[in-house]
């Protein structure tokens, strides 16, 4: 009877949708619209990957991927999904930032499920305020998945503590690459917060390095505080470099680093445990699949 009801009554599903708000599936009209996912890959290591993130991967129709997303991990991708790179090095931009958020927008407009794969977590240095800005501009409906940071990664994979009861009860995340080139930290304010207890984490700096120590150095740092540098964090060609603030860039330099790499300044580099990252490899050789 109730179904007699509406077909007799054509009106009454347009009738709710406007007093009470309802979305109603009428004929003809298709269930899903298009929609992004802002979705972080972790560090290196494609079994960071969350599972939400992999479940949202399966479904999508496009994925957007950055150049900090690893070649495991896009290898586990569905063939059939579409795939394109947007990524950006230093001084190389396949797409500009604005060209990447006209893309989102227009994609999602097409009606598809836009997946936009960025290296560790969305909302660290991942430009993804700009992207989610132009979404919200444009009506577009968009979701964040958070994703393991490069510097979590970092600590797990080289047993680096990012805080430790006896020296460091706080960590700062800081990119060495600003908006304006020109533009550089508060290094009187890093050394103070250093002196106070703080690791000092600084993102995208391999390039900056030298400057860097110069500007810790002629702020008041000391010169024997410890340093690491880390390349290619969680993934099979991972390096490490530990020194002091005096000699780390020298050390660097040797070893030809071409990066991405973080740069940990702190006295939680002294703290630094023995952990065995291939017992992670040989749990997952016992499981029979290395990834998900």
């Amino acid at each position: 009877m109730r179904l007699s009801l509406f077909k007799s009554l054509p009106f009454l599903p347009q009738a709710i949708h406007r007093r009470w708000g309802f979305r109603m599936l009428l004929p003809g009209k298709s269930q899903q619209s298009g929609r992004v996912y802002l979705v972080g890959a972790g560090p290196g290591d494609a079994e960071l990957l969350t599972l939400k993130a992999w479940r949202l991967l399966q479904q999508a129709d496009l994925v957007l991927y950055d150049d900090l997303v690893s070649d495991e991990l896009l290898a586990m991708l569905p063939a059939k999904l579409d795939k394109r790179y947007v990524g950006k090095r230093c001084g190389v931009h396949s797409l500009s930032q604005q060209q990447i958020c006209r893309l989102l927008v227009t994609e999602a407009q097409a009606g598809k499920c836009v997946v936009r794969l960025k290296g560790g977590d969305p909302a660290v240095f991942a430009r993804s305020a700009e992207e989610c800005a132009a979404l919200e501009n444009a009506g577009i409906a968009f979701a964040i998945v958070p994703g393991i940071t490069a510097a979590s990664g970092l600590s797990a994979w080289c047993g680096i503590p990012l805080t430790h009861r006896d020296c460091a009860q706080s960590v700062r995340f800081i990119t060495a690459r600003m908006k304006c080139p020109q533009s550089e930290p508060n290094w009187a304010n890093l050394v103070l917060g250093s002196k106070e207890g703080e690791t000092l984490v600084f993102y995208m700096g391999l390039n900056r390095l030298d400057l860097i120590c110069q500007r810790l150095a002629g702020h008041g740092m000391a010169a024997d505080m410890p340093v690491a540098v880390v390349e290619n964090v969680s993934q099979l060609n991972q390096q490490r470099v530990t020194g002091q603030l005096e000699d780390i860039a020298a050390k660097v330099a040797a070893r030809q680093f071409q990066g991405p790499a973080l740069i940990v300044v702190g006295k939680v580099v002294s703290h630094r445990v023995k952990v065995s990252p291939a017992l992670l490899d040989q749990a997952a050789a016992l499981s029979g699949n290395r990834g998900y």
